[in-house]
């Protein structure tokens, strides 16, 4: 097990973390699914298990810290190591029926507290969990699963929240980069576009397999490959 890569892709009970974890399974990897709920989890894995061998399957709330401390002493405990983490897991929950928390004028702060919880927080604390084990055997790809809607560069309103929390987590893609600049660990940050989930809708022009395209390119990268930037489609995008 130690000399195949270990992936663990968070949120990926459906959607987006799904379509990756599949992905990796069937270009070899290990592969850890996570998610927040049990029921749901069990289910996708039962399916998986008939296809693939190489998967397994980790309780996760990115909102937790207890949730987060507990899914990682269990995954180094028993794998001894995550090379690639994918933080896909996030949440989009501006938009209220009243729709006072879609606009930054009247949002109520708790909205923003519990999106920053799971955006961003949870993959602070998951990267500086696994990190040490990625500096110890010398390797890491770290993929921040971002959006369009936390460009700096073309910054809108509405959806305040969800914007903030995506703003962060490029910051925290640069911060994790510099901090890691001569160690074989690379840190970026990647828009999948917008694309058919529960959270994009229907009407989304992308389909899975497009979203999931720049995620893999960038947790595959091999060393000497780009590190601190923002991506989509394998483009470079301004911050």
């Amino acid at each position: 097990m130690n000399n195949k890569k270990i992936v663990l892709v968070t949120g990926a009970n459906r959607g987006l973390g799904l379509e990756a974890a599949k992905t990796f399974a069937e270009m070899g990897y290990y592969t850890i699914l996570s998610g927040r709920n049990a029921d749901s989890l069990d289910s996708v894995i039962s399916k998986l298990k008939d296809q693939f061998q190489n998967i397994d399957s980790v309780i996760l709330d990115m909102s937790d810290k207890q949730s987060i401390r507990h899914a990682a002493d269990g995954v180094l405990s028993k794998y001894g190591k995550i090379d690639i983490l994918v933080n896909n897991a996030g949440i989009l929950i501006d938009d209220a029926d009243s729709g006072a928390d879609n606009s930054i004028l009247t949002i109520n702060s708790n909205i923003i507290h519990k999106t920053m919880m799971t955006n961003v927080y949870g993959p602070l604390l998951l990267s500086q969990l696994l990190i040490p084990k990625m500096k110890e055997n010398d390797f890491g790809r770290i993929v921040n699963v971002s959006s369009a809607m936390g460009q700096l560069s073309d910054m809108n309103g509405l959806y305040p929240a969800y914007r903030i929390s995506k703003v962060s987590l490029n910051a925290l893609t640069i911060i994790l980069h510099n901090e890691l600049k001569g160690t074989k660990i690379l840190v970026n940050s990647v828009s999948p576009g917008w694309v058919r989930t529960d959270m994009g809708g229907k009407n989304a022009p992308r389909s899975l397999e497009e979203g999931v395209q720049g995620m893999i390119r960038l947790a595959t990268l091999v060393d000497g490959g780009p590190s601190g930037l923002f991506f989509r489609d394998g483009d470079q995008l301004d911050w």
